[in-house]
């Protein structure tokens, strides 16, 4: 597989100024979502970091991971870090995220990483599936036209990650005779460390900053969670997010046919319950 040497766009590619802020800036529960989002793609460059030192020996991987997907990865976060702070200039980004990566930080870990570098690889699809279902949604909860477009370049950038890590992957599951049973399980533990860690803590700060007097009231941010993730959960792609995330597990497509409605809804309580 090869790569480009030119990132498919730049932060010059958004016109910021251009921003319809009256269109969005009353929209509480996208900010939450896109808020926490920049949090979590603008530590990229640590786990970036513990992923190059895990894949030491395969250089082609290795490179790829530290000249374009870290920086495409980092990218992310400043261009949507970039939005918040033109639509929401009242709210302290570098302080909430200095208390997030305080906390999330500590957890991010190589300890983290699956022992096998094959599972390793499918569990990091279960990550871009994630994140590639996530942006999608949020395109299609877009009406301001450069939000439309940032999260349509996001889109697609996490789609082609998902298939490089897809690619890498299946050349070590023949090299590590790696059985479904295995890699499903992969699969299941990273879909809850995302559900239970990155974006809970990264969605915790966002609250944090916005509401220094209610840090500690829990019922105000599950109300707060709770709304941003229904706005999500009506546009979440499950169809395309079940196929992603299944797609490691290079299940027979009769099987997979008979399966998808309840695979759908499965995914659906995976990603958002």
């Amino acid at each position: 597989m090869s790569y480009s040497s030119t990132q498919p766009w730049t932060l010059e590619s958004l016109d910021f100024d251009r921003i319809d802020v009256q269109q969005i800036r009353h929209n509480e529960d996208l900010f939450f979502l896109l808020c926490s989002a920049s949090f979590v793609e603008s530590g990229s460059d640590f786990y970036t970091h513990n992923l190059v030192d895990h894949f030491g020996g395969n250089d082609i991987l290795q490179t790829w991971l530290g000249d374009h997907w870290e920086h495409e990865e980092l990218q992310h976060g400043l261009a949507l870090a970039t939005y918040v702070k033109h639509v929401w200039p009242d709210f302290d980004w570098d302080k909430g995220f200095k208390a997030f990566w305080n906390e999330y930080g500590q957890i991010c870990t190589t300890e983290q990483l699956e022992s096998s570098r094959g599972l390793e690889l499918a569990a990091r699809c279960v990550v871009e599936t994630g994140t590639a279902s996530l942006y999608r949604a949020l395109n299609e909860i877009a009406e301001e036209p450069v939000l439309k477009q940032l999260t349509k370049y996001i889109q697609n950038d996490e789609v082609r990650h998902y298939k490089n890590f897809l690619h890498h992957f299946k050349r070590y599951q023949k090299v590590e005779k790696l059985s479904r049973l295995s890699i499903l399980s992969a699969l299941i533990r990273r879909v809850r460390e995302i559900k239970n860690e990155d974006g809970d803590i990264a969605l915790r700060h966002v609250f944090n900053t916005k509401y220094p007097d209610l840090i500690d009231n829990d019922s105000e941010f599950q109300l707060v969670s709770s709304r941003a993730q229904k706005l999500l959960r009506r546009h979440i792609p499950a169809s395309m997010t079940m196929k992603m995330l299944l797609k490691p597990l290079d299940l027979h497509p009769r099987l997979q046919r008979s399966l998808e409605k309840p695979l759908v809804m499965v995914t659906e309580r995976l990603f958002l319950h």
